[in-house]
Order: C-alpha cells, then structure tokens, then sequence
C-alpha cells in the first residue's frame, strides 16, 4: 500500500512518476486512445481530434500563464500564425505537412518575440492588455497581406498526405493529432521538472526574488513565450488541417477567451489540469446539446436558434462556479477525490 511520496534515489526523484498505478493508468489510457478509430464513429473521432487539438493548446497556454505567471490572451493570434504559416506553405509553396507544420509553429514562435520583447517589463492586468492588442495586430495584418494571406479570401489547406493516406479526415488526422498531442505534453512535463521549469515557477511566484537568485528574467521570460507559442501554433496549423478552409473570422478574441477559461477550470499550472479543462470546456456544448435534446420535443429549433447564446451562458456559468467553489479547478476536485478515497473510511 502505498502511503507516502519519499524518494530515496536521485532517479525516483526526477522520474515523472514512481506509482505504477498512475503508468499502468496511463498506458491502459494511450491505449484506448490507439485503439478510438476502431471503435466510434465519424461524428465522435471528429470530436475527439478536436479535443486533442485543444489540448495542445492549452497545454502551451498554460506553460505561459499556469506556469511562468504571464497573463496572455493572444492565443488567437498565434493560433492564426501557426494555421496561416502551414496553410500558405502547403498551398502556396507546395510543402508536405510534416515539414508545414512544425514551421507554422516555428513561426508563431519568432512572433511571440514581437510580444515579448516589448513586454518584459509588464505583468498582470498591463501584459494582458499588450497581447491582447497583439492579436488584434495580427488580425489585421493577415487581413490586409492579401498578395500572402488571401486577405477576407483566406486560404484553401488541401493535400496533406502520407503514404497515400488523407492526412486531414478521419483516422489518420486522428492519429496525427494524438502524436502531437503526446509528444507536446511529455516535452511540457520534462521541461517543468527541469532547470528551466523550475526558474518559471520561481518567476511566477516572486519574480524579484527569482532575480535575486540569480535567474535571467528576460531570458526565461522569452523562452516561455517563444516555448508557448510554437506550442500554440502547432495547434494552430492542426485546426488548418482539420477544418480545410481558413480566414481570419476563425481566429476571433473568443479563441483566446476561452483558452484562458480551459487552463483556469482545469487548474492553473498543472499539465494534467489543462488536458482536463479542455477536454471539458470542449465537450461541454455537446453536453448542452444531448441535454436539450432530452428536454425538448422531437424537430424542436429553439437549441439551433440560440446555440451561441446558451454557450455563452452556459461558460460563464461555470467559469463562475468554479471560481468561487473550486478555484483549484477539475485537477483540483480530482486531488481532493483521490485523497478522500485514500483516507476512506477515515476521510469524514
């Protein structure tokens, strides 16, 4: 029975876990996952790479805001270069996905510098501001950069294949979204526990007593951001594949409202917490709509109607909830289970 987190070797202590329970989880988990194509159909797997794209971006969010304390709401900006970069790629230059989307993402990271740079010096309320204004920046320029960008056009994303295999429908967009999702949460996972991760959390808990222990707080500032928004764009430049057609009106400030909304919910500074708020801030109209479904008579419209206004209502709500009755978001309800059915009988 396992009654404690003591480590007794340096291995134990920079392992990312030690309980066989959690990787038996976990394994069983990745698994299940492998095996999802197989086992739904079209309408869920299209749910479910839309749930790992938004996991990939919250997961890079929350490097930045959970994690070094940087307050962003540009995520739709680089979102938008992320799709834009692997879109004009593919369709104008004639590149192979896996080549388009790892530079779309690299270039939403050498525009986070743009941000960043003039930013360092801000936090809180003024930093939010900033990038806020960033994205607006970046709407604009992509709306106005027709000659590149196809201006209110946008951009057609077809072609990406491989092997002879669609890569942007079905299965193999299913696993290619599942393989980035794992590579992007383990690459986060090992930044965290590392000297890097650790200088964030000093940042985002006292930045001046970080400095005064000797950290470079332009240094890992910038690398957050830079870290976060390839992150962010690799999500971007997925979205590009996923829904074939981009323009700016896909890249609205609401993607970044509800960015910020997933990691808050899902608990700030905690790679688990994100991957859980996304997954529950974007099953969550599916959720409204299967309830309505159950309420309403049959050919009913009222839900289709008023879909947008019973989602706003519906986040605020619970955004609202959770603030006020479970600040430490689903990662923290999950802790207080876990450690309820631990102590159980004991536990009352």
């Amino acid at each position: 029975m396992r009654t404690g987190h003591f480590q007794e070797t340096t291995g134990q202590l920079i392992a990312l876990t030690d309980n066989r329970t959690v990787i038996g989880w976990t394994a069983a988990l990745l698994i299940m996952l492998v095996l999802a194509p197989l086992l739904v159909g079209a309408y869920t797997l299209t749910l479910m790479i839309t749930v790992l794209i938004a996991v990939v971006g919250a997961v890079g969010l929350n490097l930045l805001t959970g994690t070094t304390g940087l307050i962003s709401l540009g995520q739709a900006g680089f979102l938008a270069v992320g799709a834009y970069g692997n879109g004009v790629l593919m369709a104008d230059f004639g590149w192979p996905f896996w080549l388009s989307l790892p530079a779309g993402g690299i270039l939403a990271a050498l525009v986070s510098l743009l941000v960043g740079v003039p930013s360092l010096r801000l936090k809180g309320l003024y930093l939010a501001i900033t990038t806020l204004a960033f994205s607006f920046i970046i709407a604009h320029v992509i709306l106005y950069a027709e000659p590149i960008t196809g201006g209110p056009n946008g951009v057609f994303v077809n072609g990406a294949s491989l092997f002879g295999y669609n890569m942007q429908r079905g299965a193999p967009l299913y696993y290619l979204a599942l393989v980035v999702c794992v590579l992007v949460v383990l690459m986060v996972l090992n930044l965290q526990r590392s000297r890097i991760g650790r200088a964030w959390l000093a940042i985002r808990d006292h930045d001046i007593a970080a400095k005064a222990m000797g950290i470079d707080l332009t240094r890992y500032k910038l690398l957050a951001f830079v870290i976060s928004s390839f992150i962010v764009g690799l999500a971007g430049g997925l979205i590009s594949l996923q829904i074939r057609f981009i323009n700016i009106d896909v890249f609205a400030l609401i993607l970044s409202i509800e960015a910020l909304a997933i990691i808050i919910l899902g608990g700030l500074g905690s790679v688990a917490g994100a991957i859980l708020g996304a997954v529950f801030l974007t099953l969550l109209p599916e959720g409204i709509r299967l309830f309505f479904n159950l309420i309403l008579e049959p050919g009913s419209s009222f839900y289709s109607t008023y879909v947008y206004e019973i989602r706003g209502v519906a986040y605020g709500a619970v955004i609202v909830a959770f603030l006020r009755f479970k600040p430490d978001g689903l990662i923290g309800l999950w802790r207080d289970q876990k450690k309820f059915w631990s102590n159980w009988p004991l536990a009352y």
